[in-house]
């Protein structure tokens, strides 16, 4: 025969298990905005310093180099910001215990990444010009690489979470690294749309 007494204590810890798991969120998940607003701040670093360039660099194109191609980045941008809607979605079925739906949209949103990833790849060994090609060379690296490191990194969290899912349990509690991977993923995609307007569309 069960405890009552046990049981009692069993009745009233879920709640309370459920209140501290809350609050552990929360604070994991204000940290983690802390840091991302420290990002924030070394990116509004590097587009102020190029802006002031661009506009104080009276050749900003080096002699024998061509402007940037448009139409393939902007691509990439299609499937980079669409992703944004993805891992979106994936956390949002996760919220209601899909976890098969969570999990393929969730790879379709690394799939996503990757594929912006490959192209930027594919674009840099087509460039004309490299990292000490004046200012501009050296901006557009900089810039772009910095930001393709940061999408590496949130497709390695990306994926992370993803084996997690397949814990037992694992996001029963609570699943505080998917919402973080998936904040981090839209910091990436709204820093690249600025990085795309400011470098290649200006």
């Amino acid at each position: 025969m069960a405890n009552p007494t046990h049981s009692g204590r069993s009745r009233h810890s879920s709640p309370k298990g459920s209140k501290q798991n809350s609050q552990e969120h929360g604070n994991g998940m204000f940290g983690f905005t802390a840091f991302l607003l420290s990002e924030s701040m070394v990116f509004l670093s590097f587009f102020a310093a190029y802006i002031i360039l661009r506009l104080t660099t009276p050749n900003w194109l080096p002699p024998g180099v061509p402007k940037l191609e448009v139409l393939k980045p902007a691509i990439s941008t299609a499937v980079l910001v669409s992703s944004s809607f993805v891992i979106y979605f994936a956390e949002r079925a996760l919220d209601r215990r899909k976890l098969a739906q969570f999990r393929l949209l969730w790879l379709a949103a690394s799939l996503m990444g990757t594929y912006f990833l490959v192209n930027q790849a594919i674009e840099w060994n087509h460039l004309s010009f490299g990292l000490t090609t004046g200012l501009f060379g050296a901006t557009f690296y900089l810039l772009t690489g910095f930001h393709g490191l940061h999408v590496f990194v949130g497709i390695i969290l990306q994926l992370i979470m993803l084996v997690r899912s397949f814990i037992p349990g694992n996001y029963n509690a609570g699943h505080f690294g998917v919402s973080a991977a998936s904040l981090f993923w839209h910091f990436v995609d709204v820093i690249w749309i600025v990085l795309f307007s400011l470098v290649y569309l200006w």
